[in-house]
């Protein structure tokens, strides 16, 4: 794998999004790596934004609470930055078709405000940002590669495409160094478990250690992947380092595909209790399911060298543990 060495030692990092999943254990590493990490979160109870994500390095980043969408905000937090990892969104497909114009400005308004920011106070910076497999919408062959159309299914896929591509235009047009991670279904410690809002896996979770039902939708023979969380932020952290990331999307992916009534039966077998069983569709959901998907990660592995390296089992299982240990941080008990 390609490395980025000491790249990050002694620069400024902020991070949108940083108290959420991904955003939090960026920063784990990025303080490791010898960083001056600032988080921005405005903590809405709807996102993943979570306090208890920073046990352990609290004195060890900067964070201020603040939303996106406030451009006075954005135009002083990316004053001196060498980097930003853009990781602040509106995730729910749900959300998206119930309240379409948050969405929007959430994923596309406040975006540009972002890159605003950039062009007037800090031309220099460089930003990853975190797109999505959603913007694919229902495959047209598997697996996705770069190269396939883009047809969203729902609000969010449509906003989160333009969002990724005024990162590309401003790289492009403005020379403000930008990329875009196509994430696939990231999961581990930290995740969002209390609803099914950002991710059905994380709910999956808390309805096991609970000791309630696995509600697996359709069929369960729906293909995914997953990434483990460590291998993601492996991910964002090469797209920085590397210039040759510039103005470029790409996939992340895994090579274990599994469908979903098989990654239920293992998600029971690891936690040695639970049960699951198959319902149909409801139906706001199935009218923006994507059916199958798993993506090519080839040109993000000959680009940068990343590859997948964390096993979905692995995954699981740490991710159970975290939670059975946790779980007073994450969700309400149950009524």
């Amino acid at each position: 794998m390609a490395s980025y060495g000491s790249t990050f030692q002694g620069k400024r990092v902020l991070i949108t999004g940083g108290l959420g999943f991904i955003g939090s254990t960026l920063a784990r590493r990025l303080v490791d790596a010898g960083a001056e990490v600032a988080l921005v979160d405005s903590l809405i109870p709807e996102y993943g934004g979570n306090l208890f994500n920073l046990a352990g390095i609290e004195d060890r980043v900067r964070v201020n609470i603040a939303d996106v969408r406030d451009q006075y905000s954005m135009n002083y937090l990316v004053q001196g930055q060498d980097y930003l990892f853009n990781l602040a969104g509106q995730t729910s497909h749900i959300d998206s078709m119930r309240e379409p114009y948050t969405d929007l400005e959430i994923n596309c308004r406040a975006q540009l405000s972002i890159l605003e920011a950039c062009r007037r106070y800090n031309p220099g910076i460089k930003v990853v940002f975190a797109s999505t497999r959603q913007i694919y919408g229902t495959p047209d062959y598997l697996p996705v590669d770069e190269k396939h159309l883009l047809h969203p299914t729902d609000v969010n896929g449509v906003n989160k495409m333009a969002g990724e591509w005024y990162h590309i235009v401003y790289n492009n047009v403005y020379g403000i160094r930008a990329c875009a991670l196509r994430l696939t279904n990231t999961i581990g410690p930290r995740m969002r478990v209390k609803d099914a809002r950002q991710t059905f896996l994380g709910w999956w979770i808390r309805q096991v250690i609970e000791g309630k039902d696995i509600q697996v939708f359709g069929d369960g023979t729906q293909l995914r992947d997953f990434n483990d969380v460590d291998d993601a932020v492996e991910a964002f952290l090469l797209a920085a380092a590397h210039e040759g990331a510039n103005g470029k999307v790409f996939n992340l992916g895994s090579a274990e595909v599994i469908n979903l009534k098989d990654l239920a039966a293992l998600l029971v077998e690891i936690h040695e209790k639970g049960t699951f069983r198959i319902v149909p569709f409801p139906a706001d959901r199935k009218a923006i399911d994507i059916g199958h998907y798993y993506g090519d990660y080839t040109a993000i592995r000959q680009a940068l060298g990343w590859t997948p390296g964390v096993p979905l089992r692995e995954t699981l299982r740490r991710t159970l543990a975290y939670y059975t240990q946790h779980a007073v941080h994450y969700w309400e008990p149950s009524e």
